[in-house]
């Protein structure tokens, strides 16, 4: 909420500078984001008149002007399109900095002198979507009776502090000038003076005429409409367009300036609808009518639904109610008379309507926070109040009011030790009263309590602590004393499995991979760029609702696209080597879904690596590192050539304990290829981790050193390549006896001495007896009976 100091001081007498008054708000709750200085830099721009334009002699866009500047008259040379003789505009004279740096020197354009510049809004340092349509893309003209050589600040309240202030939703009160200058003078100490209204009506009763009904009274609780004639649309006065500016309003014409202006300093949206454009001048609120179609004032004809409220006459749809007016009914250059609309609406309802049109606006987003329908008539009449004052048109007498349930303000006792108990402090019943008031809350003592009242615009006061908190924030948080807490204090801690998550991280940080954290919803394409088949479950996707696009408009069903993006930026950022892991959450419809059922969700692992140095075996040992640390045992690998998104040779399935946990390799040079890696290789691991943190276990086991030495025998064996080290190994598991304490693969060899189509083998056994000294002999056998074994099922010999 941007709110100009100027404006806010007109109904607070504040006596502090602007930075001290918004450190004293942000103290008191209402925090601000920012200070804004504007006008800085024109102090050098004054008041010119355009006296006389002739055509350039040597450039046919360019004109020759003639400016008087107050006794002394310049020439001007401008390709501005808006500009004509008796114009009066800003004029940057010669050594003059403007806000954008630049500073204006005499120049000559084909011959012709230019002694300084016509200045347009942009050049000002006024934002381009502030800027009035008229003045786009051309100069500012000013109103006839600026004077001429007088500073450009003291014609236009140029020079002002603005204040951004961050709004929360349960504060719609304060999205008004008003609102935040009660929330200033609670804070200051200052009395608050709101604008006084008085209307000079004249005409016919319309009430009369006119009618309003209220047919969906749960989407509309008051409607209140008022009626101007001998309406004349055009630019409101400059005052009024610098303050809608200010407060980040574009202007557009005076009616609807007036609304716009209303809105920002009461907080209640107005819409003025074109009179005669209403059948008998009886408007109608309804529930929409189910695929009913509707054209809005952006020119979209939109298909409504039965749970939507409308505005309309008694043959035609008028307006979405607070959201958008429509397009045949808006108010044109043409128009004589309105009828002004300030209502008040549902506000679920409101939200909905534009979350399903996909239209959001001023007005929707102040009514879906919930509006007071008391502002209702008090916006009604102030619009009409500044309609007279700016000669825009007359007011007819009557308004109707329709406020088929009038809302209650909630009322509570809060208790006096309660609220210094709570808040610490030692403050007296009477101060407490003081404070309350001060925010319009109504409190008065009731015996030993204070009976208090919310105002109709503080929904949000529903409880003794809410009262208690509005007295601290007023008296000042800064004030109160700090002490130490009471009470059992409760020592919070993390569960087992998180404890295993922690170990997890830790683990792959020492392995030198960094955490990475991606977005859950990504686009439909997503797994199309990792060759997922057609068929696959993993691209039946949850679908989000209202997303921002096409590219997060379902939830993810794999990391692995996540973690290719992340390679893939990094590799085109040069970055010439890199690890990466990400646990997260992975999303599946359920096959059989209800409405009452959310979709399952599975965390899942996913680590990638590239470089020169890094390939299968360095992600297989990490892997194998990560489960061993996690207290994993029984791990085994199995080669996989049917995964479509990995190398059909280089990819393995990885099993723990016979379950299958997970798929690592060397990525599919077509994925690569889909994420611009065409020459670069890398490789990823996808592993469940909820099966990897279920089957977790690092409970520390206590073994004593060894008392007896142990044999050590070295085993190679020529076999068929195509054979699988873990068939060796697992017949080594399985008759390596007992004594067996650990075996290792040291040694695999390929060439001319073992013959075409074998390979050599090497492990280094280890045996060893937790209760005496073993014998060579006996070892001797235990290798002769797996030697045995082996030659029988894998047809393996003894290399000579």
């Amino acid at each position: 909420m941007l709110v100009p100091v100027k404006w806010l001081k007109e109904y607070v007498d504040i006596n502090i500078n602007t930075d001290e008054l918004a450190d004293q708000m942000t103290m008191s709750g209402s925090k601000v984001e920012e200070v804004r200085h504007w006008g800085e830099g024109l102090d050098e721009v004054i008041v010119g008149r355009i006296e006389k334009i002739t055509p350039h002699p040597r450039a046919d866009k360019l004109v020759v002007a003639k400016v008087t500047i107050g006794g002394k008259e310049l020439q001007i040379v401008t390709g501005a399109e808006n500009i004509h003789e008796g114009d009066k505009i800003p004029m940057a004279l010669e050594g003059t900095e403007l806000p954008n740096g630049v500073i204006i020197e005499e120049t000559f354009f084909r011959g012709e002198a230019s002694q300084g510049m016509m200045c347009s809004p942009d050049e000002l340092g006024i934002p381009k979507h502030m800027v009035p349509e008229e003045f786009k893309g051309g100069i500012w003209i000013l109103d006839p009776d600026s004077e001429i050589g007088k500073p450009f600040t003291e014609v236009l309240p140029l020079v002002e502090d603005v204040i951004e202030f961050e709004i929360t939703s349960n504060r719609p009160d304060c999205l008004s000038v008003l609102g935040m200058a009660r929330e200033a003078a609670a804070t200051t100490g200052m009395e608050l003076s709101p604008p006084q209204i008085k209307l000079k009506e004249e005409g016919i009763d319309w009430s009369n005429d006119g009618a309003v009904s209220i047919e969906d009274e749960d989407g509309c609780y008051r409607y209140v409409a008022r009626r101007i004639s001998d309406v004349k649309i055009e630019p409101s006065p400059q005052w009024m367009q610098q303050r809608l500016i200010q407060a980040g309003v574009r202007p557009i014409s005076n009616v609807v300036d007036i609304t716009n202006y209303v809105m920002l300093e009461i907080g209640q949206p107005l819409h003025a609808f074109d009179a005669e454009k209403i059948v008998d001048q009886h408007i109608i609120v309804r529930q929409a009518k189910e695929g009913e179609a509707f054209k809005t004032l952006d020119g979209v004809e939109r298909k409504l639904t039965s749970n939507m409220t409308l505005i309309a006459d008694a043959e035609n749809a008028l307006g979405i109610a607070g959201v958008m007016g429509g397009e045949e009914s808006e108010i044109t250059d043409q128009t004589t008379s309105i009828i002004l609309e300030s209502a008040n609406f549902n506000q679920d309802r409101i939200r909905k309507t534009s979350q399903e049109l996909g239209l959001r606006t001023e007005a929707s987003s102040r009514f879906e926070k919930g509006m007071d329908p008391e502002l209702c008539l008090l916006a009604a009449n102030r619009a009409c109040q500044l309609i007279e004052e700016l000669g825009t048109g007359k007011i007819n007498a009557g308004v109707l009011d329709q406020y088929p349930k009038p809302a209650k303000c909630f009322q509570m006792e809060i208790r006096p030790e309660k609220v210094n108990g709570l808040l610490g402090t030692d403050l007296s019943t009477d101060e407490m009263i003081d404070i309350l008031n001060s925010l319009e809350i109504k409190a008065e003592k009731s015996q030993e309590n204070i009976m208090v009242t919310a105002p109709s615009f503080r929904k949000d006061l529903q409880q003794e602590a809410d009262f208690i908190e509005e007295i601290g924030r007023i008296y000042g948080f800064d004030k109160i004393t700090p002490t130490l807490m009471k009470g059992d204090i409760m020592v919070g801690g993390l569960s087992e499995r998180q404890k295993m998550e922690e170990r997890l991280k830790d683990t792959l940080a020492a392995c030198g991979c960094f955490e990475s954290l991606t977005y859950s919803f990504v686009s439909p394409s997503s797994v199309d760029a990792i060759r997922l088949p057609k068929d696959s479950f993993k691209r039946d996707f949850v679908k989000l609702l209202n997303p921002l696009g096409d590219e997060t408009s379902v939830m993810r069903t794999s990391i692995l696209p996540n973690m290719m993006e992340v390679i893939a930026r990094n590799i085109h950022r040069n970055v010439p080597t890199g690890r990466f892991y990400e646990i997260g959450h992975v999303f599946y419809s359920e096959l059989e879904e209800t409405a009452d059922e959310l979709p399952m969700e599975v965390t899942e692992l996913v680590i990638g690596i590239f470089g020169k140095d890094e390939d299968f075996f360095t992600l297989k040992g990490i892997v194998q590192h990560l489960l061993e640390k996690m207290g994993i045992k029984q791990i085994s690998y199995e080669a996989e050539t049917n995964h479509p998104s990995y190398h059909p040779g280089r990819c393995a399935t990885v099993y723990a304990d016979g379950k299958l946990l997970g798929t690592m390799g060397e990525i599919h040079p077509i994925v690569g290829k889909n994420y611009d890696l065409d020459k670069d290789r890398c490789y990823a691991a996808e592993i469940n981790g909820n099966l990897l943190l279920e089957m977790a276990s690092v409970k520390p086991l206590y073994q004593t050193l060894p008392r007896y030495p142990s044999i050590v025998r070295d085993l190679a064996l020529v076999l068929e390549e195509s054979v699988p080290v873990k068939s060796i190994e697992e017949i080594i598991c399985e008759y390596g006896g007992d004594w067996l304490e650990s075996f290792e693969l040291f040694d695999v060899y390929q060439g001319n001495q073992i013959g075409e189509g074998l390979k050599s083998v090497a492990y280094t056994m280890t045996f060893r007896h937790t209760e005496r000294t073993l014998k060579d002999s006996e070892v001797d056998q235990v290798v002769q009976r797996l030697v045995k074994e082996l030659q029988k099922q894998l047809k393996a010999k003894l290399r000579e």
